[in-house]
């Protein structure tokens, strides 16, 4: 087996459009991610993004964005105002698997400290499961805990939302009436699909965590470099608090240095003409370094290693580089972690922000800054260069 790195920009975006190259980067945490959408190719893939794609609306997102995503963030802030500090990373998890759970199509009817707990333990599984080509633990007692978390999962949550939602559907001529979610678009057109319950099973939960995994990691990268600039540009800070749309172009800058994934790994599925002059086989490995391709000098600047939400990127290049892929397996939840990117005259009154921009903006309305007595900590469980453990202050309330 050979094994091909791109590490530029330019050899990245070819890389990745190449359809002859097949999605390989979750194929240890097949346990969790065997069958799910972003593992799939060709026509398969082509067919369920395209249904999937449904809820992936501007209308959802606005929805969403307006009426139910303000709600849930300040309800899971709530228990740590009056304290007036908290981890981050915690909230995050706390904060986007409510948000996530929504939009997947888990229901939570009990609301309970207890059955959040549950659901969090179970998210953070799913997440070390999808994420085993980076951790650095035993792989098989991970495994295993998967498997454990799963079953509980679908007695637990997804047996129950599938009973609701099926109730709905009979129950309903209109399509309209019934929730905008990833598990109603799979049940509306289970026939057409033909999914396996556990098929279905790992697809819920695979939105369920790259929802929260993914924006989770994006959220304390960008609290964290948005903070070190205003060290270094206290005069700044109006432009951050007060302009929402300078504070999304921040997460985007950080983004681009901090994709949640450093890497994309593919596969051929026949003979293939790499960047180079290089060709590989069926077997071979082609490594995507998405982290240095988005530092690119030649694309980004002299500064590109630099966090600078002032940067002028080049016509035709997104301002978060690669981070979100780009071709068939571009991420289809974009939008929905970060937003539109803005043009010079778009109305901030009615504007698409994305998760991570509205958790940041609610965190800074109280004032949100790093806990200087209580120093952050990376996660040593994962060769990803993600935050562990991020202690801020608010403003206690109450």
């Amino acid at each position: 087996m050979e094994e091909f790195t791109f590490t530029k920009y330019e050899e990245a975006v070819k890389t990745l459009r190449n359809n002859d190259l097949m999605q390989a980067l979750y194929d240890e945490g097949e346990v969790i991610m065997d069958k799910v959408l972003v593992c799939l190719h060709g026509e398969e893939h082509k067919k369920r993004r395209k249904l999937e794609n449904k809820i992936f609306t501007r209308d959802t997102f606005k929805l969403y964005e307006d009426k139910i995503f303000p709600k849930t963030i300040e309800e899971t802030l709530k228990p740590f105002k009056r304290a007036g500090k908290l981890d981050l990373v915690d909230f995050g998890f706390r904060v986007l698997l409510n948000l996530t759970a929504d939009f997947s199509g888990i229901d939570r009817p009990e609301k309970s400290k207890e059955e959040t707990e549950m659901l969090l333990r179970m998210l953070k599984t799913f997440a070390s499961g999808a994420t085993l080509a980076h951790s650095t633990r035993n792989h098989d007692e991970v495994k295993l805990e998967v498997k454990k978390a799963l079953e509980e999962f679908d007695l637990r949550f997804l047996g129950p939302s599938i009973e609701t939602r099926k109730l709905l559907i009979n129950n309903n001529d209109d399509p309209n009436d019934l929730p905008k979610d990833i598990l109603t678009i799979l049940l509306l057109n289970e026939d057409e699909l033909s999914l396996p319950h556990d098929v279905l099973m790992r697809e819920v939960a695979f939105y369920l965590l790259a929802g929260a995994q993914t924006s989770i990691h994006s959220l304390v990268h960008a609290f964290h470099e948005i903070m070190k600039w205003l060290n270094k540009h206290p005069d700044e800070k109006n432009n951050i608090y007060k302009n929402p749309i300078f504070l999304q172009r921040c997460v985007h800058e950080s983004t681009r240095l901090h994709p949640s994934s450093p890497v994309a790994w593919r596969k051929p599925i026949c003979p293939v003409s790499l960047p180079n002059d290089q060709d590989a086989k069926e077997g071979d490995k082609v490594i995507i370094d998405l982290y240095n391709s988005n530092r690119d000098k030649e694309i980004f600047g002299k500064d590109a290693k630099e966090f600078n939400p002032k940067r002028k990127t080049p016509d035709g290049q997104n301002i978060y580089g690669l981070s979100f892929g780009l071709g068939m397996h571009s991420c289809i939840g974009r939008n929905l972690a970060a937003g539109v990117v803005a043009k010079k005259d778009t109305d901030p009154n009615n504007h698409q922000y994305g998760t991570v921009t509205m958790i940041m903006r609610t965190l800074l309305s109280y004032n949100a800054i790093p806990n200087p007595d209580d120093s952050p900590k990376m996660d040593e469980k994962t060769k990803r260069p993600n935050w562990g453990y991020y202690p801020i202050l608010i403003d206690p309330v109450g």
